[in-house]
């Protein structure tokens, strides 16, 4: 099989591993070195930035190709299929035929969905920021239509809603160029928006992620703003460095009005993309995140502004300060954890070691005993984000495997990598050998069956 590349350009983001791949596959029956748990029956999907068309290698964003989502389905001790779609916005449409995907509109552009996939209410949605709606898929990954939840969604949806174990309730910060006010988002388990609440902010701020714990939602107000000049450029991403706007972490209970959020200042801007977690410590909130020095002051094609570090936050409500403290300096992103502890005190986190641009292996923290542990893909390999399913219902919070695609340059293909989490530097349980490339991208999910 042969994967048409892009041609070599310049650009980090279009080209190596980060170039997109242009066919569609289906391939059953996928080769395996050791054993897939039998355990593990479902679909781990994953989602990134493939553009359809070559663009322009001087203004191209990363952030903003053409989605592909990447599904990978297991059942019974087999890998039974690994499928790949693109997500059919105007774009893709316009590219490769077909009809015009339905479903209605918010703001402007073709709804690229490209940075997150996961499952609510019985349905499969690719997701983005920034002003796109939801896109829906069949569970084998076909588009199927843009949702607005069934009319209940305000505005735009975000790349990173969290779901409450206990509800089982999306929560989503949500940002859009025209607004002066982030929205906090509630999605029922029925699929619907039950509840909508405008925050409002000095400008427009990029707000990739967000947290919650079990009383709060966590506000990222940092500065990276909207940018006029830019977008009046035709940047796909008119979104810059604004170190005068200074940057805040706010608190709004989660059942009140947006006069309840309590802003609290840091005293150095920086910027995070990914939270770990956060959880209540009496009134103060704790919170893991990676932490950015700078984003898009210099680099305005991707996220190249300095290593990230991981850092725990200490937001108090009562000082209206944000404390921080280094848990590491080695270079890291993408933090996942067990999420049946979303928003609940949690002991252990998994990262990307290296960061965005050039990922390594990757690390396991205990932040009980303040260790790491460090998984090793091999040399040359390159790991994506690490997704952690626990054994069983009943299963201790790192009693479970941490699944991952790997790029393996030998081959110039994706292997997924099955890590026992309680063994963690050992070698993966299992490895399932993809016939084709997954380029680097952003975050996945395993959807059980």
């Amino acid at each position: 099989m042969t994967v048409t590349e892009l041609r070599v350009t310049t650009s980090p983001y279009l080209s190596g591993n980060f170039a997109p791949v242009r066919e569609e596959v289906s391939v059953d029956d996928l080769p395996v070195t050791g054993a897939i748990p039998e355990e593990l029956e479902g679909r781990l999907l994953r989602i990134g930035p493939n553009p359809v068309v070559d663009p322009d290698p001087v203004t191209y964003h990363w952030f903003t190709g053409s989605g592909m989502v990447h599904g990978l389905w297991l059942r019974g001790g087999k890998a039974v299929t690994y499928r790949n779609r693109y997500v059919r916005s105007d774009t893709v449409v316009d590219a490769l035929g077909g009809d015009a995907t339905p479903g209605p509109r918010h703001g402007m552009g073709d709804n690229t969905a490209n940075t997150n996939v996961i499952a609510h209410a019985g349905s499969t949605y690719a997701i983005v920021e920034a002003g796109g709606l939801p896109m829906q898929l069949t569970d084998e990954l076909d588009t199927v239509a843009r949702s607005d939840f069934g009319g209940t969604l305000p505005g735009s949806f975000t790349a990173h809603p969290k779901r409450d174990p206990l509800t089982g309730e999306l929560h989503a910060v949500v940002y859009y160029w025209e607004w002066d006010y982030i929205q906090y988002v509630v999605v029922g388990v029925d699929g619907r928006v039950r509840r909508s609440v405008n925050v409002p902010t000095p400008k427009s701020p990029m707000v990739h992620d967000c947290s919650i714990t079990e009383t709060r939602v966590v506000l990222l107000d940092l500065p990276v703003t909207f940018n006029l000049k830019m977008a009046m450029t035709g940047r796909g991403l008119p979104y810059r460095w604004d170190p005068e706007y200074g940057a805040r972490v706010g608190l709004l209970t989660r059942e009140a009005d947006a006069d309840s959020t309590v802003w609290c200042q840091l005293d150095d801007p920086c910027y995070v993309y990914h939270p770990l977690n956060s959880y209540d410590d009496g009134d103060r909130v704790i919170m893991d995140v990676a932490v950015h020095p700078k984003m898009f002051a210099s680099d305005l094609n991707g996220p190249n502004e300095g290593p990230p570090v991981f850092e725990r936050w200490t937001v108090d409500p009562t000082t209206r300060t944000v404390g921080r403290a280094v848990i590491s300096d080695r270079p890291q992103e993408f933090p996942r954890l067990d999420e049946r502890l979303v928003g609940r005190k949690h002991r252990y986190g998994y990262t990307v070691a290296e960061g965005l641009q050039s990922p390594g292996g990757l690390l396991k923290h205990d932040l009980v005993a303040g260790t790491m542990e460090v998984h090793n893909v091999g040399g040359g390999r390159s790991s994506q984000e690490g997704v952690f399913i626990p054994k069983h219902a009943d299963a201790a919070e790192d009693e479970g495997w941490v699944m991952a695609y790997v790029h393996d340059p030998e081959r110039n293909a994706a292997d997924v990598v099955i890590i026992d989490a309680q063994d963690f530097t050992a070698p993966p349980v299992a490895t399932i050998h993809l016939p084709v490339r997954v380029p680097f991208g952003f975050h996945g999910n395993w959807i059980p069956a």
